[in-house]
């Protein structure tokens, strides 16, 4: 199993919710298992997303897709994501 983080803020969580919840079978059909979403305690705006993968391949492949690149846009988002690839030790 693989993680990515993503941290990146959004212009209206509920609207960028909408389009997340929306893009499940296309997450899933990439190869992710789950999915936790967090907001900053300060700004519900702010989030960190937590992905688990099949594999670390397909993280870097989705994280790197078009298909991701037209779904932040479409949800809002308003700053570059920072996205991080973790394994478990």
């Amino acid at each position: 199993m693989a993680v990515m983080i993503v941290q990146h803020k959004v212009k209206d969580y509920k609207a960028w919710k909408q389009m997340f919840d929306g893009a499940i079978d296309l997450r899933k059909k990439n190869g992710e298992v789950s999915a936790t979403v967090y907001q900053d305690e300060r700004d519900p705006n702010s989030l960190t997303i937590v992905n688990i993968w099949d594999s670390m391949e397909n993280a870097h492949k989705f994280a790197q897709s078009n298909d991701l690149k037209t779904a932040m846009e479409k949800g809002g988002v308003v700053s570059a994501p920072a996205i991080f690839f973790l394994k478990e030790a």
